[in-house]
């Protein structure tokens, strides 16, 4: 790490570990090329971003729609949540001009026997399939042709789970395809709590840096909907989230303790979601020179820190097994009430 008078530091070798194109666009200044609108419906964010072929986020040209929300484990929460999720990818299907009768093939990738990375897999298990009632001219008029598959990861197989779906495809012949993945994220209040989709296809294992062929239009020939949530977080993302918390807790601390209603309640107020303005002087205050940093600044501080010894970890949720199982539900169920008039 290079640390410059006035505390600049040399972020040229830092790579941020997220599959996000809204964390990604949050990280840039001032971005070219990109467009974006959001609406909010019973405390669920949804983020349209679209970018150009031009854009300066270094990512391929298409639409990115991220879905936010706190809880899906509630059913009230999971149904508001699905009634949203089955109307965005009814929406992006038609953005990719992908007609009623159309073929699908859902690909669920990742790891089943590890829990964080098997939401593809989960997902398949649940996924109404219709293609082998198709071809024994079975298939009623309300269900559209679909078949399934999953291809485990290339450490299982040795072989590029691309090339295995292409050969697929050439057998099938479908009209487009859905993949269902576990991501990455850049922020710990993401995981297990958004959902993007993108009709810009894939590359598996990129947000842990273990990135593998794409899996797209360009290299399968049909249309890509790629369907994804955040699992992990690198270790680094995590401290320095913590140090921000820090900051928030610091100073609504500093400011509560002077009014008189503070004397009256516990010290357990959720922070988080009050307006608290953090200047530099609590920054300095709190952590001296770390607190000269900015965001980026500390999390690269962070990264060179734990890379090099190995604790760079990627983490994830200790209730994992029981969230990952609601949220395997959530996806098969909207997709399966999207290509289906069920």
């Amino acid at each position: 790490m290079v640390i410059k008078l006035k505390h600049e530091i040399d972020l040229k070798n830092y790579q941020i570990r997220t599959d996000l194109a809204i964390e990604e666009l949050e990280n840039k200044s001032n971005p070219l090329g990109v467009s974006k609108s959001y609406y909010e419906i019973n405390n669920i964010k949804v983020t349209n971003v679209k970018l150009d072929k031009f854009n300066t986020l270094e990512k391929k040209e298409g639409n990115y729609i991220t879905i936010e929300f706190r809880d899906i484990t509630d059913t009230d929460n999971k149904n508001q949540v699905e009634e949203v999720l089955i109307k965005e990818i009814k929406n992006i299907l038609k953005i990719m001009h992908i007609k009623e009768k159309d073929s699908c093939l859902i690909i669920g990738l990742g790891n089943q026997l590890s829990t964080p990375d098997s939401l593809g897999p989960l997902v398949i298990k649940d996924i109404i399939v219709t293609n082998h009632l198709y071809m024994l001219n079975s298939l009623d008029d309300n269900f559209r042709r679909v078949s399934s598959f999953t291809p485990g990861v290339t450490g299982q197989t040795g072989i590029e789970t691309s090339d295995i779906i292409l050969s697929i495809v050439n057998k099938v012949k479908p009209d487009f395809i859905i993949t269902i993945d576990s991501l990455a994220s850049q922020s710990i209040e993401r995981v297990n709590k958004t959902i993007q989709m993108t009709d810009t296809g894939i590359h598996p294992g990129s947000g842990i840096g273990n990135k593998r062929k794409e899996i797209s239009k360009d290299t399968i020939g049909i249309p890509v909907l790629a369907i994804g949530i955040p699992t992990v977080v690198d270790a680094s993302v995590i401290v320095s989230d913590t140090i921000n918390y820090m900051y928030k807790h610091y100073v609504f601390n500093k400011e509560y303790s002077k009014k008189p209603q503070s004397k009256l309640t516990f010290n357990n107020i959720d922070y988080l979601n009050k307006n608290i303005k953090i200047t530099k002087t609590d920054k300095t205050n709190l952590l001296g020179l770390i607190g000269t940093l900015n965001d980026e600044e500390i999390k690269e501080l962070i990264y060179e820190v734990l890379t090099p010894i190995g604790y760079n970890l990627m983490v994830t949720p200790k209730e994992i097994d029981f969230v990952i199982k609601k949220l395997s539900y959530l996806i098969s169920s909207s997709i399966n009430k999207s290509l289906h008039k069920i």
